[in-house]
This record gives structure tokens, C-alpha cells and sequence, in this order.
């Protein structure tokens, strides 16, 4: 079997792309902050600060990180005291910045990441088609996580 992707998402049949997932528990620490996942530091950026679900996003992961930004009105994206236009060029980088201190603090996560090298990465999630609400869409995603995975091979 000549396999060229790679699916980065909790439901991949590849340990890899589950490993890579942003519904994946592997803490990090942004700015001072320790965050449980990725996905709840997404789930949780769209709640302005004092409240209680964006820190009960801050430490969760999966399904549970995913169910808590449902409720949030997406209006914004707030960090350090700051409030972003929800979906712009300055919540993506955000979020990029996110993934790059998830992976600059995760040696194990770089090892991974650089196993998939020479493979084109997706992220199908099988929950039909991607809403228009999300905060980072598969095209976004895929770009950083490749863009990441070159600066690795590169180090």
C-alpha cells in the first residue's frame, strides 16, 4: 500500500494523526498559561476572561473541550487582556502560535510530527461538511501543521 496523506484528527486511523490532534491532551504553556490541548485553548479563547467556561476549557481535551466552545457566542477571541475579531488574520495567528508552543515544548510531539515527512496532511474529521463558524479551518490547519512540520525537518 503506497500511502501519500496523512489524516491529523482524532478519528484517524493512523496513532500518528491522532497523536497530532488538537483533541489530544498534551499540555503546554502559552504566555504564562498552562493548557491542557490545543482544542481547549481554541474552545476556550472564545470566552472573554473571568469566565467560568474558558477555564474549564484551559483544561480539558476532546469531546469535553469541544462541547464547552458551543455555547460561546464567537463574537471575539480574547487573549491577554486583548479582544480579536473571531475568524480573523489575528485570531489564526493566535492559534498558530498556539500549535508552534505545543510543539517547541513537546519533544515526543516533534518526533512525530517529523514522521510524516514526504506525506500530504488532511484533516477529514468525518463530521460532514467543515461549519462556517470554526475557528481554524482543515485548509488553515493543514497549512500550519505542514509549515511546522518543515521548520522541524529543517532544524
Amino acid at each position: 500500500m503506497n500511502v501519500t496523506t496523512i489524516n491529523i484528527a482524532f478519528t484517524s486511523d493512523d496513532w500518528r494523526g491522532v497523536a497530532l490532534s488538537n483533541f489530544t491532551l498534551s499540555p503546554f504553556v502559552l504566555d504564562g498559561i498552562l493548557l491542557a490541548s490545543i482544542e481547549g485553548f481554541i474552545q476556550g479563547i472564545k470566552y472573554p476572561e473571568g469566565v467560568a467556561n474558558r477555564d474549564r476549557a484551559f483544561v480539558s481535551a476532546g469531546w469535553e473541550a469541544k462541547a464547552l466552545g458551543r455555547e460561546a457566542d464567537r463574537r471575539g477571541a480574547y487573549w491577554g487582556g486583548q479582544r480579536v475579531d473571531y475568524g480573523s488574520t489575528e485570531h489564526q495567528r493566535l492559534i498558530e502560535r498556539a500549535l508552534r508552543a505545543r510543539f517547541a515544548q513537546n519533544e515526543g510531539l516533534q518526533h512525530v510530527l517529523r514522521s510524516t515527512a514526504g506525506l500530504t496532511i488532511q484533516h477529514i474529521t468525518g463530521d460532514g461538511p467543515e461549519p462556517a463558524t470554526t475557528s481554524l479551518s482543515a485548509i488553515e490547519f493543514c497549512r500550519i501543521m505542514t509549515t511546522i512540520r518543515d521548520d522541524l525537518l529543517v532544524q
